[in-house]
């Protein structure tokens, strides 16, 4: 009997730090946080009965985490203990009881605030100024992500001039507007790149990016919820904490709310319950702590969770279906999705017929057929998933495809490490308004008049089939588009026309080759001249490009090979397009192999065309400020760019200077 509890309790903590691995160090969970706690309440539960097998290595002495590698491990000057969990209201009736038994006759008050669905952060301030951010790690150390979290506008460089510590910790949650993070995956699909699942997963992995400059542009928030260590402020209860918090200028949540009884604390979970979906975020739950620090002291602490805190967490969006079809369909960059087709089901008051399997990784994961009964949950707005499989009904695996469903082209892909399978044949049909908008965009054939509601329409009036129909238009078929008359018809026909002539290295860029950008663009052009040695181009002449990689190189190799890929070409050479690169202008040299970084708002150039005259004259262009960089113009309102140019020592030009280099 002993001997079949050790290995219980031991399989137990092998499944928690499988789990926490998964979600801790890979962003990437199997179960829902409720299957999570419950092995973890069973571990307890065998802990405590059976104390002779407790171990100070078990998931139940500590927090919980890993650090990963990549940042340097800071320690936090207190524990950040995670909350223990509650999932009903009996539950929280308890909490209540265990507080009023440690506490006696007090009069206690409690601080209700909305549980943020994100990812946790330590803000150290040592005389109001910001010293250091952390991820919480295993609640002990974390990773030292202050550059990170410097990028988040809601958390400020230096708190305001009020009562400042000596030194404060600050806890918070980092978080992702619903917005953004919309945003973020439709960058992400124009890129080719594999969704986030959810806001949490985006605000994890974007603060533990290693480029800050791709952090600042992802729109990260905060809400300041904790105290940790302090010396110097006077901070009695919870309460004045949140207000002192916004004197400082550090954002709290507004939602909080000051309760003194169990009933109130229930009609606060259950009114945010019902209206969680009208905030622009994701909460799970509701954090109730007793308001005065000095009870927090007198409650103290387990070994993983203080006694004066607990989660109540909302029951989960959840319900079983059945998978009635896997279908496979195209995004607009090319990526080969699956979607479960399901029999119709009520989730969250939301009737449910279809939800994500993300790719073809995660149904080797999930092990899902068609046919199968499953649990789907889902989250806020976002699209519901296939948690897992409870019923295996399926008879046969489903495979991945071969060739594309929409236009039978070979589906590849493109290294052993990605997740995404894709179509690149440039004219498949489900591709064709996402490439055709980016083709005219004008970072690439720069044809004005020709946005999203034009191509909307002339793929719906089947008047382009592919980039190159785009020339083949005429008078008479723009008139068929709503809202055309003379004058609009005869601009966008000239700026048809007029784009013919842009540069073969703007075309290059407009194809929309997988992981050929501007720059990517530049370099193929000045390399191979014209669009025949471009195409006749082998492997070997792309991997001798210094600047390139083996993922770019097979990219061009498998574009050109395409047979779509050569038609096409054929019918830009018959409508007229430059095809061939420029030689640089006379004089110019000096600009050949110097680069440049623009930084703030130009007054006479757009920043794409201030970029486009540095390639014109031989230079280079990049997005960041690094040791190789050799001017930064700087422009109005200067970012962060500035700073660092400072720092490297980079020679800083304005608007009027770089007008003179270029002349």
């Amino acid at each position: 009997m002993d001997a079949s509890i050790k290995k219980k309790i031991e399989e137990l903590r092998e499944q928690i730090r499988h789990h926490d691995y998964r979600y801790y160090a890979l962003d990437n969970p199997e179960v829902s946080d409720k299957e999570y706690d419950s092995l973890m309440r069973e571990l307890q539960v065998l802990e405590n009965k059976f104390p002779q097998y407790r171990s100070p290595d078990s998931p139940t002495q500590r927090v919980g985490g890993v650090v990963l590698e990549g940042f340097k491990t800071v320690k936090h000057r207190q524990k950040m203990l995670s909350l223990d969990n509650t999932y009903s209201f009996e539950e929280l009736k308890e909490w209540t009881e265990r507080v009023r038994k440690g506490l006696g006759d007090e009069e206690i008050e409690y601080v209700a605030e909305l549980k943020i669905d994100g990812l946790s952060a330590n803000i150290t301030y040592i005389d109001g100024k910001l010293a250091l951010g952390a991820t919480r790690g295993d609640g002990e150390a974390g990773e030292d992500v202050t550059e990170n979290i410097k990028t988040i506008r809601a958390i400020p460089l230096a708190l305001a001039a009020e009562d400042i510590p000596e030194l404060i910790e600050i806890r918070g949650e980092v978080y992702m507007e619903r917005k953004d993070f919309m945003s973020v995956n439709r960058e992400r699909e124009k890129e080719g790149e594999v969704l986030f699942a959810n806001p949490r997963n985006a605000a994890s992995g974007s603060l533990k990016l290693l480029d800050t400059s791709i952090v600042a542009k992802r729109r990260l928030n905060f809400f300041a919820h904790s105290l940790g260590e302090n010396k110097g402020a006077k901070i009695e209860n919870q309460r004045d904490f949140l207000d002192k918090l916004k004197r400082w200028g550090m954002r709290t949540n507004p939602q909080w709310k000051l309760l003194r009884s169990i009933d109130e604390i229930i009609d606060y979970c259950k009114s945010w319950q019902e209206k969680r979906d009208r905030l622009t975020y994701d909460i799970d739950g509701i954090v109730v702590k007793v308001n005065d620090f000095s009870q927090q002291r007198k409650l103290g602490f387990t070994m993983k969770s203080p006694r004066w805190a607990v989660a109540y967490k909302f029951p989960a969006r959840q319900a079983t279906t059945k998978v009635l079809k896997i279908d496979i369909n195209v995004g607009r960059t090319g990526v080969i999705t699956p979607t479960a087709e399901l029999e119709a089901v009520e989730c969250g008051g939301v009737r449910i017929r279809h939800a994500t399997l993300h790719n073809f990784d995660e149904i080797e994961r999930l092990n899902i057929r068609e046919g199968d009964r499953v649990l789907i949950e889902r989250a806020g707005d976002v699209i519901p998933k296939v948690v897992k499989v409870v019923e295996r009904l399926g008879q046969k695996k489903f495979p991945v495809p071969k060739t594309c469903p929409v236009c039978q082209a070979r589906v590849v892909k493109e290294k052993e490490e990605d997740v995404a399978y894709r179509c690149i044949n440039p004219s498949c049909p489900a591709q064709l308004e996402r490439g055709l908008e980016h083709f005219a965009s004008r970072s690439a054939m720069d044809i004005e008049g020709m946005g999203e509601a034009v191509i909307t329409q002339l793929v719906k009036l089947k008047l382009v089939h592919n980039f190159a129909d785009i020339y083949k238009l005429t008078a008479g078929d723009l008139a068929r588009l709503e809202l055309f008359k003379e004058k609009k018809i005869k601009n966008l026909i000239s700026a048809i026309a007029k784009s013919k002539a842009h540069p073969f290295h703007r075309f290059i860029y407009a194809l929309g080759i997988r992981h050929v950008g501007e720059k990517a663009a530049y370099i193929l052009a000045r390399r191979f001249k014209d669009i025949d040695s471009l195409m006749k181009a082998k492997q070997g002449d792309l991997d001798a490009v210094y600047e390139f990689g083996s993922v770019i190189a097979n990219s061009v190799i498998d574009y050109f090979s395409q047979s779509q890929t050569k038609k096409l070409i054929e019918e830009f050479k018959k409508s007229g397009l430059n095809l061939k690169e420029e030689p640089l202008k006379a004089g110019t040299a000096a600009l050949a192999g110097k680069t440049f970084c623009f930084t703030g708002e130009l007054k006479e150039f757009s920043r794409h065309e201030a970029e486009e005259k540095v390639r014109e004259a031989g230079g280079d262009v990049s997005s960041g400020v690094g040791k190789n960089t050799d001017f930064v113009v700087l422009g109005d309102d200067p970012g962060s760019k500035y700073d660092k140019a400072k720092k490297l020592k980079v020679k800083i030009i304005d608007e009027k200077q770089f007008k003179e280099m270029i002349r």
